[in-house]
């Protein structure tokens, strides 16, 4: 008789080897997530010295952030994101499909490549110190203007509402474009070369070539671009807040959601800022779903289309 031979499985080393993803998962973002929820329903604060709580009061701390600043602060994050992510996707597009085509030959790539992700390296604690120091009233910028002859009188870029969203938004630029523009070069990379050759053979001109053929294919990666940007911008909080020296000033012009988040976690407000937590993470989901849903197309060539086309005339006929 012939012995039959063992094969030897080893999948079960593969569930061993992804266990500590799990377990560090589990210890430290599910289990806080859920108990932030938890407090979110809670009176928990802290005043003084006597700590009050927890107390379960259902929603009214949701309901008390509804009648707060919390909206204002919620549009201050959406206009300083705008002002950084727009030039950051618009100049990433440009410079990756400039240094991706072949036809120029352009030389030294990887050094550029280096260059500009330098910023990204920086921590965004020490970027805006940086800012801050050149663009006060007494910084290396107004000592230059004035040497010029540009202007009379120091200017206060961070005593006006324009100026300061700007230095944050030029701040937030600096610092992600880089990184967003080597991405979206190996998003074209990844192109077929007979592709653009074919167009050309087609009479296909750059615009059009950029706007029909490169955008569309690298749809999934602009999609992953823009979805961790929203949640970037949602969680925008050490540039603001050390540039404004936590006041968000001026007005609280430049007070974004996280800054808010924090300014319940230093009063030690507990359930407030678990109910704000809550909020941020059902805007997050919602607006990377829409994003997701706008950018992805699940019926690329309009099979799928035809076919219910097709499905609504046969009942017609009958």
């Amino acid at each position: 008789m012939k012995k039959k031979s063992k094969s030897i499985s080893y999948a079960k080393w593969g569930y061993l080897f992804i266990l500590p993803f799990f377990v560090c998962f589990l210890i430290f973002s599910l289990i806080p997530l859920v108990d932030t929820i938890r407090y979110s329903f809670f009176e928990y604060y802290r005043s003084g010295i006597k700590e009050v709580g927890p107390n379960f009061i259902g929603l009214e701390n949701y309901i008390s952030l509804l009648k707060s600043d919390m909206f204002k602060y919620g549009g201050n994050t959406l206009i300083l994101w705008v002002i950084g992510f727009i030039p950051q996707i618009v100049i990433a597009l440009l410079l990756a499909s400039w240094f991706t085509d072949i036809r120029l030959k352009i030389h030294g790539k990887q050094a550029f490549k280096v260059i500009i992700y330098l910023p990204n390296l920086i921590m965004a604690s020490a970027f805006a110190m940086l800012f801050f120091a050149m663009f006060s009233t007494n910084g290396p910028i107004n000592s230059i203007l004035t040497s010029l002859g540009w202007i009379k009188e120091p200017i206060d870029f961070m005593g006006s509402v324009f100026g300061t969203r700007s230095l944050i938004g030029l701040m937030n630029f600096l610092m992600w474009f880089g990184n967003t523009t080597i991405m979206l070069m190996a998003a074209i990379m990844g192109i077929s070369p007979d592709i653009f050759e074919a167009s050309e053979l087609d009479g296909c001109g750059g615009l059009k070539r950029f706007f029909y053929i490169t955008l569309p294919l690298i749809r999934p990666i602009l999609a992953y671009t823009l979805i961790t940007s929203i949640i970037g911008g949602l969680q925008m909080f050490d540039v603001p807040q050390i540039l404004t020296n936590g006041q968000g000033n001026p007005d609280r012009t430049s007070m974004t959601l996280i800054m808010f988040l924090n300014s319940h976690l230093k009063s030690k407000n507990y359930g407030m800022a678990g109910a704000l937590s809550v909020y941020l993470f059902i805007i997050s989901g919602i607006l990377c779903f829409i994003v997701y849903r706008m950018t992805n197309d699940s019926d690329p060539d309009g099979s799928k289309a035809a076919a219910k086309r097709k499905a609504k005339e046969a009942r017609r006929r009958r």
